[in-house]
């Protein structure tokens, strides 16, 4: 289970990740990463849509991704949104290839995140 302060549960946070952060998608899911304000906790939300499987096949999906994020948070405790949409093809997942498939995707999506101390370039000043 995730605490409180790890869930993004407001719409807007979800459509900010999706469409801010960096995206890398696997056989069973797609992972949006987006750096959050330094010093906020890592929050990680989940999209499970009905093509995935009865209600029985999509809280089971969703229990396991939630475990699979667990590792996340230990790695990064702070600035960082999550959002993991969980694809059809998980329903029939292992809990291995699940895990797998989280973890190869959200270190692909980390490599791909621009360094905190980069400097934005303002090409507006000389």
């Amino acid at each position: 289970m995730l605490a409180t302060r790890n869930r993004m549960r407001f719409p807007a946070d979800f459509s900010h990740t999706v469409r801010s952060g960096v995206r890398n998608g696997r056989r069973n899911l797609v992972l949006y990463v987006a750096p959050a304000v330094p010093g906020e906790p890592t929050r990680i939300g989940f999209i499970v849509a009905k093509s995935v499987g009865n209600a029985v096949a999509r809280n089971l999906v969703k229990r396991r991704l939630r475990e699979a994020a667990g590792t996340a948070l230990r790695s990064h405790p702070d600035g960082m949104c999550i959002v993991v949409r969980a694809l059809p093809a998980a329903a029939g997942a292992t809990w291995p290839d699940l895990v797998k498939d989280f973890d190869g995707a959200y270190a692909k999506a980390l490599g791909r995140l621009p360094a905190r101390g980069d400097a934005v370039i303002d090409k507006g000043r000389d």
